[in-house]
């Protein structure tokens, strides 16, 4: 499946407050980046924002689905990643405001990775 461009230019325009748009395509679907933080990726035609432990009662509350890979040997993993509202595909403030928590939870996560060792 390839990724909808004019998806993708609509959340372009409505999450321009947060920064520029970065897209990053793969296997069919895509990375969403602002300013080189990941916040979000397509999949089949669907946005999956980024969510953690801190945001992840705010989607609950929403009903937003975990997503969900299957592995090769079968078995079912999570990610962290949540299925954005319905009202995000028509609402461009309600983009903006999930891509906001998506972006906050994309910070969160860069911030606890820690840097690479040196040999």
């Amino acid at each position: 499946m390839s990724v909808d461009e004019g998806f993708v230019d609509w959340v372009r325009e409505a999450v321009a407050p947060l920064g520029g748009l970065g897209v990053r395509k793969m296997m069919g679907g895509a990375s969403l980046y602002i300013d080189g933080t990941i916040f979000a990726i397509l999949d089949e035609g669907e946005i999956w924002f980024k969510a953690d432990a801190e945001s992840d009662a705010l989607w609950d509350e929403e009903g937003c689905a975990r997503f969900t890979v299957t592995m090769k040997d079968g078995k079912t993993g999570t990610m962290n990643y949540r299925r954005g509202p319905a009202d995000v595909y028509d609402d461009a403030d309600a983009m903006l405001r999930w891509a906001r928590l998506g972006l906050e939870a994309g910070v969160r996560g860069a911030a606890k990775k820690k840097p690479k060792k040196r040999p």
